[in-house]
């Protein structure tokens, strides 16, 4: 199906059956450039974030050399670091591998993934682990592990999840994608504590119990967690008015923390000396991952209807057809585009513009200024690119 405007026309697309006005209105705005003022606010807050995040990389980087350089003074034991630190690490591809299923319908690029990781894995570990140690020496084992490991690991991991909410809204739609931030965060930050305990396991002659209770057993608690901070992040991207854009990632955090400190706590409390020891702190570890993942698989359906219902008008005005529509809004809808030239990028450009389209609505509805506005034309007009790619001829 040709359009019968071109894309970005200012026209007001006729009403269909399911459309209502006001998500028409935003489906045809007047066209703009993404060269405005408020667009370029948004590169500004890109680049700024980008520098932020390198600081916080480096400083993780040298806190970790602190940390770890001492081992490489005898070459035994560097050999045993680099053996657990294949162990703790060569599980990360299939730990990697849930979060990015949830988030199937518009995935986030690979690259703001591998930052949130990075993150959690080179800067939250540093950073925490000078922390925690100053408080052991203050407040003893058992106090520190309750106290401040939860509020200075939530916070260092939690960081990146709100630096993505501040900089890179374009690629923070709402709960899912804060969940899904605050999951690889988590499980760069478990990957590299992993290697301390792997350590301490293979030199007491343990290895082997260590890696199924950390590597197998729980390696979703700090995902959990932090995942947690990225539920009250996403809301305060959905919904956050006012105060609670401020109220909801407190909140988010809070929870972080709270299931750290009891799951650490249970721990403490236990002082499990063999495996059977664990086993019901594990059997609660598994409860609450198994519920926090249902939870996350229906937030995931339920962006995926909110994919389909502001792509609705597309079809109507002839931006998008109805079999194109039930391609960008199936599952795994990249992979199954690559089969087209273009395919991948066009999925991924039809997603972009009904989530834009969400936020401009809802910032619309609530009276605020939003630079979503400014990209829904640019979108629409590279659709018909790719549209026309896809199909072998020139737009």
């Amino acid at each position: 199906m040709s359009s019968p405007f071109a894309p970005g026309d200012a026209r007001p697309p006729a009403f269909g059956p399911g459309v209502p006005p006001a998500q028409a209105w935003v489906a045809s705005p007047s066209p703009r450039a993404p060269a405005t003022l408020g667009a370029a606010h948004a590169r500004t807050r890109r680049l700024l974030g980008l520098v932020l995040w390198l600081a916080g990389m480096l400083l993780g980087v040298v806190l970790n050399l602190v940390i770890y350089g001492p081992v490489f003074h005898h070459a035994a034991a560097v050999f045993e670091v680099f053996k657990v630190a294949l162990v703790a690490y060569i599980p990360v591809a299939l730990y990697l591998f849930v979060p990015v299923v949830v988030d199937r319908y518009d995935p986030e690029p690979w690259w703001a993934l591998a930052m949130a990781f990075g993150w959690g894995a080179v800067f939250a570990t540093g950073v925490s682990s000078i922390v925690n140690s100053g408080f052991l020496e203050l407040l003893g084992p058992n106090a520190a592990a309750v106290l401040s490991a939860p509020l200075f690991e939530e916070a260092t991991k939690g960081a990146v999840v709100l630096g993505m909410f501040l900089f890179l809204r374009r690629e923070f739609d709402g709960v899912v994608d804060g969940v899904v931030y605050g999951a690889f965060a988590g499980i760069g930050f478990a990957a590299t504590e992993n290697i301390q305990y792997y350590l301490t396991g293979s030199l007491r002659g343990h290895l082997d119990d260590m890696f199924v209770l950390r590597g197998i057993l729980t390696p979703w608690v700090h995902p959990l967690f932090t995942a947690m901070t990225g539920v009250g992040v996403g809301l305060a991207r959905e919904r956050g008015e006012g105060v609670t854009v401020v109220l909801f990632p407190v909140l988010g955090y809070s929870g972080a923390v709270l299931l750290h400190a009891v799951w650490n706590g249970a721990n403490t409390l236990l002082g499990a000396e063999t495996m059977g020891d664990y086993l019901p702190v594990v059997a609660v570890g598994v409860a609450l991952a198994l519920g926090f993942v249902a939870i996350v698989v229906s937030l995931a359906l339920r962006k995926g209807r909110i994919l389909r219902r502001h792509l609705a008008d597309e079809v109507v005005v002839g931006t998008i057809s109805d079999a194109e529509l039930e391609l960008i809004c199936a599952p795994f809808a990249r992979i199954r585009a690559s089969r087209w030239p273009g395919g991948r990028a066009f999925a991924r450009a039809g997603a972009r513009l009904a989530f834009t389209k969400w936020h401009a609505l809802r910032a619309e509805r609530a009276g605020r200024e939003t630079v979503s506005l400014d990209f829904i034309g640019p979108l629409r007009a590279e659709l018909a690119l790719l549209r026309a790619t896809m199909r072998g001829r020139s737009p």
